[in-house]
């Protein structure tokens, strides 16, 4: 993965993972639950996550196609 995919992709796996231990400590705490909102913003980021590592992997793919030509 190229240096200008990998950092945005870190910084947005880091923030998911933040969110994901916070949701953790509050439901031991007696939280009921999640709400629509959240579950939404929560697909939306692994979406945004999956898009980025297609997208690397396809421009790795690319350059790789390009040297063997």
């Amino acid at each position: 993965m190229t240096p200008t995919l990998a950092t945005p992709a870190l910084i947005l796996l880091g923030g998911l993972t933040s969110r994901a231990r916070r949701r953790l400590t509050a439901r031991a705490r007696g939280d009921d639950g999640v709400s629509t909102l959240e579950i939404v913003i929560i697909t939306l980021g692994l979406i945004a996550v999956a898009t980025l590592l297609v997208t690397a992997i396809t421009l790795a793919v690319t350059r790789r196609t390009d040297q063997i030509r």
